[in-house]
Order: structure tokens, then C-alpha cells, then sequence
């Protein structure tokens, strides 16, 4: 008999991910969503890698590590000097 996988209702990873997946879908809409498609994608990565049962010291670290690779992979794309930078306000 086929192993049956847990429901999304009861999986806080996949809940994350398909949150930051609706986020990341939205920033067309408005450029802030990006932020959502971060936070949700460390949480996602954070809820798979320890579960829900950890103190917020121990996810603050994961999802301070992801954002960090996340930073990084920006870095490596970005344009020196960009004559025309994004103008963003983030309002937050």
C-alpha cells in the first residue's frame, strides 16, 4: 500500500512554500510582495529543517542564514553603478 503524505492543512513547510510561492506570483502587483516570497521561503526551510517545535531564537537563526544566501545571490546579479536603479518604496 502506497504511503499516504500529510494533507498541506497540517504541514507548516508546505504551507510556507505555497506562500511564498503566492508571493512571488504577486510582486508583479506590487513590488513589496517580494518581501513575503522571502520570510514565507525561510520559514518554509526553517519548518522543514527543525519542525514547529523550536524556540523563535532557532528560527530566527534559519531564516537569518537563508536570507543572508538570498542576499548573496542578489549581490552576484547586481549591476555597479546602475544608472537606473529600482525606486522602490517599501513602506514598511
Amino acid at each position: 500500500m502506497p504511503r499516504r503524505r500529510a494533507g498541506i492543512e497540517t504541514n507548516p513547510a508546505a504551507q510556507a512554500a505555497a506562500r511564498a510561492c503566492g508571493q512571488a506570483a504577486a510582486c508583479f502587483h506590487t513590488p513589496t510582495h517580494s518581501l513575503g516570497l522571502a520570510f514565507y521561503g525561510a520559514a518554509a526551510l526553517a519548518y522543514d529543517r527543525v519542525g514547529t517545535g523550536e524556540s523563535a531564537a532557532v528560527y530566527e537563526r534559519i531564516a537569518a542564514e537563508e536570507c543572508a544566501k538570498m542576499e548573496a545571490a542578489l549581490r552576484a546579479v547586481a549591476v555597479e553603478n546602475e544608472p537606473n536603479p529600482a525606486k522602490i518604496n517599501w513602506r514598511c
